[in-house]
């Protein structure tokens, strides 16, 4: 038995990092599979009828210690992981694969639920326990619980071979970032670097005994050389590295993956019944069907196109003027972007830096949610964590009530996937009486402090840093009784709703004079820079909607039809990319191959949601605006019927319960600037 096999005797329960072995991690899965199919077996032979609680209940709190292990484990592999861990997660994956299968496909289990589930109408259950009873029952059939035998069988090797080729993927695209480096020793080739990037460049190069600059495809290097590099050939060479990730037809190529994962997505939904693997995750989301999502998303096209153009046609103009460049490429787009912006607004990044030092927007964060729905963060460091640049957080009420544990993990490293996320050690729930409070963590990829400077934050990591911050108060104040529907467990277009409702506070002036105060001589941020940051709020609003559209449409292109006849990954997304183009097309470059979010996170046929949550969170957020950004009863209302009620109803009926009304696309368009 390792030390994961036990209940943690630590401070609050939490996560013991400095104890547990890498070697624990395989046998601590096998004991703890065990152990759950030991759970499962015993509901399944209950001698008793079965009812709510001996069948449902029973089943959602089933598996506690593995899913815990698997939390930290899989975390880790995301957040701090080496050639060890992504080895142990190959073996793993497919283990827990059939494990989940052994639970779907168990008859005498599924007989039970289903016999709850056929006495629906004649239990008496609240709300929240047929929502469980609900998604128990649909675990079951929509995962193959009424097919016969062989199909079973096919469906199992099916999500086994998913499991592994979606690690693969992942693991492909964090090893090509790590391996490419723009090792640059000329002082002309940083040029228009701002002071801040060129250092962190240079002290990256000295970690590595190197002379100048190093520039890699970590965000926080990335960026800025897009941004703000003279250099036009530099910006092509690392744009082109970016973007040929998982397609250089070598060891760490995601092509075949690509086709592979797409096919036996379809092939799974058509043994399930479904037309496409689209219909089978809509089914189970606010759009509910792959029509509706298209037609949203093509609707919202028509609207952005117009002004897209236009805002690409001044930026060509402006570019051509400056420079004579006579063909925009894309990795102009940053750099000639940020010039425009400067010039219409007389705002840069560098202007803003100043007033958003890491430690005050974490605190400015913190101050929000404590104005909005009454919380106290405390850091502590009695707590273990799993790298030292970790920061570790305890979370209360007004009474003093223990609400959450937070962990904050905000640099790059060799071992952390590029990007930012938020996540949780430990869901909350309500069991024999007690209420078992969540850990729940953001992971961010931010400049990290320079021996000159400290960690100043772009306006674009800040609002980045407030929307993980929202999921992780979705996680924080999640109050429901059991663990499956507890906090972000809802339908995946709803979930961006608290984080992007979130980043509205990063621009209002009530807000930011909270936070963002000058790093040096702790001066409030001027006026003129809010209005400044408030009117280029909607700056090239069009050409980003069309991006955030193509990416959607691109999903949709994959996972909404059958895709037995595409064989060329490339030629496929020119295709589902034509509507929405507006630079010519890299030849060397393909954006399918390190999608992650659709071939290895959880957005396969649910990109579309962060447009659609941007149309629940305008919404929302006008509802503030009318009340007041810190108005106490709008908050609690938000906090009552979103934040804590996870996912025990309906997400439309929550949000009407909030709102008082469905949400509607106007206050989006308004907000973006696109209705004339």
């Amino acid at each position: 038995m390792t030390i994961l096999n036990h209940s943690f005797n630590t401070p609050y329960k939490t996560a013991p990092f400095s104890k547990i072995k890498t070697e624990d991690y395989l046998s601590a899965f096998n004991i703890a599979i065990e152990k759950a199919k030991a759970e499962i077996d015993a509901i399944a032979s209950n001698e008793e009828a079965p009812n709510f609680e001996n069948t449902i209940a029973a089943l959602d709190y089933s598996g506690e210690e593995l899913d815990r292990i698997s939390s930290i484990f899989f975390n880790l592999n995301s957040a701090e992981t080496n050639d060890e861990i992504q080895k142990i997660a190959q073996e793993v994956s497919p283990l827990l694969s059939e494990f989940s299968n052994d639970i779907t496909l168990n008859e005498a289990l599924f007989k039970r639920v289903k016999a709850v589930y056929n006495a629906k109408s004649s239990l008496d259950l609240t709300t929240e326990q047929n929502t469980l009873l609900d998604k128990k029952y649909k675990g079951f059939s929509r995962n193959g619980a009424n097919l016969p035998e062989d199909k079973k069988e096919k469906l199992r090797a099916i999500d086994k071979e998913l499991s592994q080729l979606k690690l693969k993927f992942g693991e492909h695209i964090l090893a090509e970032t790590n391996r490419f480096e723009m090792h640059l020793t000329d002082e002309a080739e940083v040029s228009g670097l701002p002071e801040g990037a060129k250092e962190a460049a240079k002290q990256l190069a000295e970690s590595k005994d190197k002379d100048g600059w190093l520039i890699t495809l970590d965000y926080p290097s990335y960026i800025p050389f897009m941004t703000y590099a003279d250099h036009r050939a530099l910006r092509e060479k690392l744009s082109k590295a970016f973007g040929r990730k998982g397609f250089q037809n070598d060891e760490l190529d995601n092509q075949n993956i690509v086709l592979k994962i797409a096919q036996l997505r379809f092939e799974r939904a058509q043994l399930l019944g479904y037309k496409t693997h689209a219909h089978f995750v809509l089914e189970e989301r606010m759009a509910e069907t792959p029509e509706k999502v298209t037609s949203f998303l093509n609707e919202l096209l028509e609207k952005a196109k117009p002004a897209a153009k236009d805002e690409f046609k001044e930026l060509e103009d402006f570019a051509k003027d400056l420079d004579g460049i006579d063909q925009l490429q894309k990795w102009d787009s940053g750099y000639y972007s940020e010039k425009l912006k400067q010039k219409l607004f007389d705002l840069d990044d560098e202007q803003l830096k100043p007033y958003f030092k890491l430690e005050n927007v974490v605190n400015g964060a913190f101050t929000v949610a404590n104005k909005l729905f009454g919380l106290q963060f405390e850091e502590i460091n009695t707590i273990d964590k799993y790298h030292e640049d970790v920061l570790t957080y305890k979370v209360t009420d007004n009474e003093g009530e223990l609400v959450s544990i937070f962990y904050a993990d905000f640099f790059p490293r060799a071992g952390k996937r590029n990007g930012a996320w938020m996540t949780s050690f430990k869901p909350q729930m309500i069991k024999d009486g007690v209420n078992e409070r969540p850990h729940v963590s953001i992971v961010c990829n931010f400049t990290k402090p320079t021996k000159s400077k400290p960690s100043l934050l772009t306006f674009n990591e800040v609002t980045t840093l407030f929307h993980e911050f929202g999921h992780a108060l979705h996680g924080m104040l999640a109050n429901t009784t059991y663990p499956s529907i507890s906090g972000t467990s809802v339908y995946w277009d709803f979930v961006e709703l608290p984080s992007q409702v979130l980043e509205n506070w990063c621009y209002e002036k009530e807000a930011l004079e909270l936070f963002a105060t000058h790093y040096e001589t702790g001066e409030v941020i001027p006026m003129e820079l809010i209005e400044k940051i408030k009117a280029s709020a909607t700056f090239h609003e069009g050409m980003q909607t069309l991006r955030q559209l193509s990416f959607g449409l691109l999903d949709m292109s994959w996972h909404g039809i059958d895709p037995s006849n595409i064989n060329n990954v490339k030629s496929h997304e020119v295709e589902a990319f034509g509507d929405t183009n507006l630079y010519p097309d890299v030849a060397e470059n393909c954006m399918s191959t390190s999608f992650s979010h659709i071939f290895q996170g959880g957005y396969s046929s649910g990109y579309y949601s962060y447009k659609w949550a941007e149309v629940l969170d305008a919404d929302a957020f006008e509802y503030f605006k009318e009340e007041g950004i810190f108005n106490k009863t709008v908050a609690d209302k938000f906090k009552t019927y979103v934040l804590s009620q996870g996912g025990t109803e309906n997400p439309m009926i929550l949000y009407q319960k909030f709102r008082g009304q469905e949400p509607k696309p106007e206050a989006l368009l308004r907000r973006a600037g696109l209705l004339k």
